[in-house]
């Protein structure tokens, strides 16, 4: 693990699903919306919530056991996308601490923002109704650069937008793909252990300088 310098710290950037909020709620309503529709059981909320860090490829996996490539993948996943886009924010909420965690990091004079694989036609919409567009430094989403995490290219385009050096932002991400990108950006990188976390590599693994339990424990960092 890599010491914390504090006083190179400048922006604190967050992955959007299962790091700053808790989206699954609503991807489960869409996805069960959908199996319904094509004569399918609902599922559980602790059934997709691994799986809820990966969008439409998750959600139509888990439900119905389809990947991207496979015949009919490209309908039902604009049939899911077109039915979350309808009902982003029913029960979606920040994580608890997200926004104390927030409040300090503007109090203490520094940026933050948003790097996401979700898509631009949901994270602005979303970020507006949590109320928080307008306070985030840079948003940037899986169609806002040619590249997707885990390629840095999302995290650099970040720190330009927010006008920091890369070697001064804290990545926190709850995704392996998190942790590389944020590397390779030059940035120091924090699990979110308290997220989605997939269902790849154990966190354990993952090459992180920071496990945190809850957000707030990234002032720790930063002080």
């Amino acid at each position: 693990m890599n010491d914390f310098d504090p006083a190179r710290t400048q922006a604190i950037l967050f992955d959007l699903d299962g790091t700053f909020a808790d989206t699954a709620p609503d991807l489960r309503h869409a996805l069960n919306t959908l199996l319904r529709a094509h004569g399918k059981a609902p599922l559980p909320l602790e059934q997709i919530r691994k799986v809820a860090s990966s969008g439409a490829r998750g959600m139509l996996g888990v439900g119905f056991g389809i990947a991207p490539g496979d015949p009919g993948y490209e309908s039902l996943a604009a049939e899911f996308l077109g039915l979350y886009e309808r009902d982003l924010c029913r029960e979606t909420r920040l994580f608890p601490g997200i926004e104390a965690l927030l409040d300090e990091i503007e109090t203490r004079g520094l940026r933050w923002g948003i790097v996401t694989n979700k898509a631009e036609r949901f994270t602005r919409p979303l970020l507006r109704l949590l109320g928080l567009f307008e306070r985030a430094a840079c948003v940037v989403s899986g169609d806002s650069t040619p590249h997707r995490k885990p390629h840095p290219g999302p995290l650099l385009a970040a720190a330009r937008l927010a006008c920091v050096d890369p070697g001064a932002c804290i990545y926190l991400g709850d995704d392996e793909r998190d942790m590389i990108a944020g590397r390779a950006a030059g940035m120091r990188v924090a699990i979110a252990g308290y997220g989605y976390l997939g269902l790849g590599n154990p966190p354990e693994l993952w090459p992180a300088d920071l496990r945190l339990q809850e957000p707030i424990e990234l002032l720790a960092a930063i002080s």
